[in-house]
């Protein structure tokens, strides 16, 4: 009973070197980068931007003290001094990043499958055989193949 063996190394190089295991890295590797480039453009551009249209509005500031007598005029003075807190304006932040990352990939994806169809012809359809044709006598539909209307009876002479 002889075993083919490679052992733990030989089996994880041989893991680690498979075409989709590589390219799944690349991948998480670029999605890490874009997603830091998607949250830089929300944080520095596009939430300065809203906050124009809401007053001033610092959505990184938004948040729901949970404990504590005092009330603190930032969420980070809160956590300082160790209150809980619930932020919601981070988590609204976190959405926005998330849609925005969404419509860029969906753009992203849409404008490929424009590319792969470009240098494509759309082939001409091709129109198949015909399989019946009709009786001339009693008009039903018969084998193409048929010399007799098996409707009819009639004799087929074409």
């Amino acid at each position: 009973m002889a075993k083919d063996k490679k052992g733990l190394v030989g089996e994880f190089k041989e893991f680690i070197m498979r075409g989709n295991v590589i390219d799944l890295a690349v991948g998480v590797i670029i999605g890490g980068a874009f997603g830091a480039i998607v949250t830089s453009l929300v944080d520095d551009i596009i939430m300065p931007v809203i906050s124009l249209f809401t007053k001033g509005i610092d959505f990184a500031n938004l948040f729901i003290q949970l404990g504590g007598d005092q009330k603190y005029a930032t969420i980070e003075a809160a956590k300082e001094a160790g209150v809980a807190t619930l932020a919601y304006g981070n988590f609204i932040s976190a959405v926005i990043n998330f849609l925005i990352m969404a419509l860029v990939i969906f753009l992203l994806v849409k404008a490929i499958n424009k590319a792969h169809t470009i240098g494509k012809k759309e082939e001409p359809a091709v129109e198949e055989a015909p399989t019946t044709k009709t009786c001339p006598f009693c008009k039903s539909e018969i084998a193409i193949e048929a010399t007799r209307c098996p409707h009819c009876t009639s004799e087929i002479k074409e």
